[in-house]
């Protein structure tokens, strides 16, 4: 499966974010796992978590086992091969992270691996937010990559699902591009809290790499 770059640019904000709360964050959920890319990058910078990857495709969840097996971090990843919907979780979570499937309303692939993948039909985005009510920690924490076009659509199913938003970042592709994706930082309960507002740019007007963009991720990419 593909590695895309807002994906990296999502496991390192996470990573970042959850740096000073590093003696908190004991569980960790990575809900729609893929090849285990975001549950790998979040072990490297959080060294006492012990983190659940949870895919429902056959074929993802084989490279993510292999990507896991082969990593340093072998004994704090773990790869379920499961729907998330139903698997019986036996802890709470102390964060949840997820870069679900988001072109349930788009045109479709003729490839029906790439539907599973790309398409919400396995999971829709209620039932993501759904899954993360029931199994995060009542003080835990979720971060969630989603398209920026479908923003109020999300804040409507945050509030049915008793989510709250802490943290809003906008992406955009470069400095010159509109928004495309959103990160969503959140917590259980849906009492009132002042939402925090950032943005990043992957790409400048010069299509180099920002510096924030560097920042957060030059401990992953060799060539940064």
């Amino acid at each position: 499966m593909k590695v895309t770059t807002d994906a990296c640019l999502f496991g390192g904000w996470v990573a970042e974010k959850v740096k000073s709360q590093k003696s908190k964050i004991k569980n960790v959920l990575d809900i729609g796992g893929g090849t285990g890319l975001l549950s790998l990058m979040f072990a490297q910078k959080n060294s006492n978590a012990i983190i659940d990857a949870i895919e429902i495709d056959d074929e993802a969840y084989t490279q993510a086992k292999e990507n896991i097996a082969s990593s340093p971090f072998a004994d704090r990843v773990h790869a379920i091969h499961g729907d998330a919907r139903d698997f019986s979780f036996d802890k709470k979570y102390d964060l949840i992270i997820s870069n679900p499937p988001f072109y349930e309303i788009e045109l479709k692939s003729e490839n029906e691996l790439k539907n599973v993948a790309h398409h919400g039909e396995e999971l829709s985005m209620r039932e993501l937010f759904i899954v993360i009510r029931n199994d995060l920690a009542d003080d835990g924490i979720f971060f969630v990559l989603l398209p920026y076009k479908r923003y109020n659509e999300i804040r409507e199913i945050l509030f049915e699902t008793n989510l709250s938003l802490t943290e809003l970042t906008f992406i955009r592709q470069s400095t010159q591009h509109d928004y495309f994706r959103i990160i969503l930082k959140g917590r259980s309960g849906s009492d009132d809290v002042e939402t925090e507002i950032n943005e990043i740019s992957i790409w400048d007007d010069q299509q180099q790499y920002t510096k924030e963009f560097t920042e957060l991720l030059k401990d992953y990419y060799l060539y940064l």
